[in-house]
């Protein structure tokens, strides 16, 4: 492996652990960063494809949801009809006039690299207002204490949810390279040859072990059951969104949706797999949780 890769993926992880840890407005500034260059990427993909979408607007209307959703995340919801409502006018005033591909493009954008990225903001959230008035220093004084003392269930539980969906990710993705490089005979899919059934299961299979082991620190109600469910579904989640957006860039012709990140090519080709799984993950903690008993 590169050294510009490794080098380049542990700056990367060391900002997402820290703008996590901090979260609030740090959080949200990361996100508004990856949600911009992103979309950038996407909207090129897409002129690639002869499309004219609404790109401006799009990425403005993307950047107010961040806001939003760290202001009040119950309002998130109405902005994506609101939004996709506002896309299509801007569409219908242009003095050439806009064809279906060109609004599906600019609407698949908003959903695609907007909304459904936006639920990291809210996931964060969870549960955030009990530490939120506290200084930082008083902040990640409490926090660390409680990691210390092993006393995770105190932690936020959109702290810990996020954590948790970023190691499930991380541990996807390593299994998956390393039994795929060595191991892999199987092809997955025809989307993505290098991906291998091999790979994938045992990618799953690590994100599932790392749920587990996080469910009972954290002292998830129906343990080990919760913790194989939530590392099931990151898993599944995290290599769909990576096919996906194999798809995008095989539909455009081209290899990497960019060349931004040294030795791993563009955001979206390194983000690909958080795409799906914080919606997944925020209505797991929000819905699935309660009713097993965690509160």
């Amino acid at each position: 492996m590169p050294w510009s890769r490794i080098v380049s993926g542990i700056i990367a992880i060391a900002l997402a652990l820290t703008a996590t840890l901090l979260g609030g407005w740090y959080y949200t500034l990361l996100f508004a960063v990856i949600i911009f260059l992103g979309q950038l990427e996407y909207f090129n993909l897409v002129r690639a494809k002869g499309m004219a979408p609404a790109a401006k607007t799009t990425m403005f209307v993307s950047q107010v949801l961040l806001i939003i959703c760290t202001l009040d995340g119950n309002l998130a919801d109405a902005v994506m009809p609101v939004a996709g409502t506002f896309i299509c006018f801007y569409l219908l005033f242009q003095p050439k006039m806009a064809t279906i591909a060109d609004i599906a493009a600019s609407i698949l954008g908003l959903f695609y690299t907007g909304y459904l990225p936006s639920y990291w903001v809210r996931l964060r959230s969870l549960d955030g207002a009990t530490l939120s008035n506290l200084p930082v220093s008083d902040y990640l004084s409490t926090i660390w204490t409680n990691i210390v003392h092993r006393d995770f269930s105190s932690l936020p539980n959109g702290l810990t949810a996020t954590a948790l969906t970023f190691v499930c990710i991380w541990a996807t993705d390593i299994g998956a390279y390393i039994v795929g490089k060595f191991f892999g005979k199987t092809p997955l899919s025809d989307i993505s040859p290098k991906k291998t059934v091999e790979g994938a299961v045992f990618g799953i299979a690590a994100s599932v072990v790392v749920a587990v082991i996080a469910a009972y620190y954290l002292n998830w109600s129906k343990f080990p059951l919760t913790g194989v469910a939530i590392g099931l579904l990151i898993g599944i989640a995290g290599l769909l969104g990576d096919l996906t957006e194999s798809m995008l860039k095989r539909d455009a012709g081209v290899k990497d949706s960019g060349q931004l990140i040294p030795g791993h090519g563009g955001i979206l080709d390194r983000t690909d797999s958080y795409i799906f799984t914080a919606p997944l993950v925020y209505y797991f903690v929000t819905l699935l949780l309660p009713l097993v008993g965690k509160y």
